[in-house]
């Protein structure tokens, strides 16, 4: 789990892969559809690919010429239950140092 959660988290640092991923929520796109609103080289964007693709956060398909990426959704379930545990065990320490404090 931790291995992927540091993949995800490496990925999802970039802000230009971040935007990758928010625009695949509505779907599949493909390469040159993803890359539209970039400003950047076909190139750079095949990088920010293998990156989400390395992460399991994407998965692309080569249908003839034309490379499809599709949002794995359940690769960002690990990364999700961790910000829950932690959420959960901050939020329990911070109500007992609430608790403790009202003591005094």
């Amino acid at each position: 789990m931790v291995n992927n959660l540091n993949a995800v988290y490496s990925a999802l640092a970039d802000p230009t892969r971040r935007q990758m991923v928010e625009r695949l929520r509505g779907g599949e796109l493909t390469v040159s559809q993803l890359a539209e609103p970039l400003t950047m080289t076909l190139a750079a964007v095949g990088k920010h690919i293998s990156v989400l693709e390395s992460a399991h956060i994407i998965h692309t398909i080569k249908r003839g010429r034309v490379r499809t990426c599709a949002l794995v959704p359940r690769s960002l379930t690990d990364a999700t239950a961790w910000l829950t545990e932690q959420e959960q065990f901050w939020n329990e320490r911070l109500d007992a140092l609430v608790t403790y404090l009202e003591k005094q």
